[in-house]
């Protein structure tokens, strides 16, 4: 395992596997992450940052990410496993569910970031991966399109929130919505606007 900042990506025909999370800023919902083996047969075009891309474009990718990959996964670590050994523990737990569930086994896993979790492959951490990488930016979308979508579902279950908008992020609304509506069950206690409400609250 190693932190790669000057890393400039070479195709060198190994089975590469790209893996990627979201949802570490959010007060409400999982962290999820994925891994894509793309397949150099049936490239992507267009592959970037998801934070780049609109939605309707992330979409779109996704789409394709899912029809063309050789393989791809999704993992995620709930509210409560956040709360319990915090957000970086919790992402890393993530993506190694992500890359375990791979129907194919990579020969090279490169990581958006600066830390890899623990797993059964070679692997490598790529600072501004998934801006360098294209099976690091596939992962970044579909994890993104993912998670984007269970919190379209969560808002239905917990009107209120706006989290269909916002994701779960501290937005101004967000922030207003906990202090009239309460904390629920999908938010992470412990991070401080939750559990200074929790606090005020007692």
């Amino acid at each position: 395992m190693s932190e790669q900042s000057g890393f400039e990506f070479q195709d060198t025909g190994q089975c590469l596997a790209g893996v990627d999370e979201v949802g570490r800023g959010p007060l409400a919902g999982p962290v999820v992450a994925a891994a894509v083996i793309l397949d150099p047969d049936r490239p992507v075009e267009g592959l970037k940052d998801s934070k780049k891309l609109s939605e309707r474009r992330r979409e779109y990718l996704a789409e394709l990410i899912r029809e063309r990959a050789l393989a791809w996964s999704l993992g995620r670590a709930e509210v409560h496993e956040i709360d319990r050994i915090n957000i970086l523990q919790a992402s890393l737990l993530a993506m190694q569910r992500a890359v375990a569930a791979l129907s194919l086994a990579p020969e090279l896993v490169l990581v958006d970031g600066n830390r890899c979790p623990r797993l059964d492959y070679p692997s490598q951490a790529v600072v501004r991966g998934d801006a360098l990488v294209p099976a690091i930016s596939a992962a970044s979308i579909i994890a993104k399109v993912s998670r984007d979508r269970e919190m379209v579902e969560l808002d239905s279950r917990y009107p209120g929130y706006g989290l269909a908008k916002h994701k779960g992020y501290p937005s101004k609304a967000h922030l207003a919505a906990l202090q009239t509506l309460g904390v629920t069950a999908i938010h992470r206690r412990s991070y401080a606007p939750v559990r200074r409400l929790l606090e005020e609250t007692r």
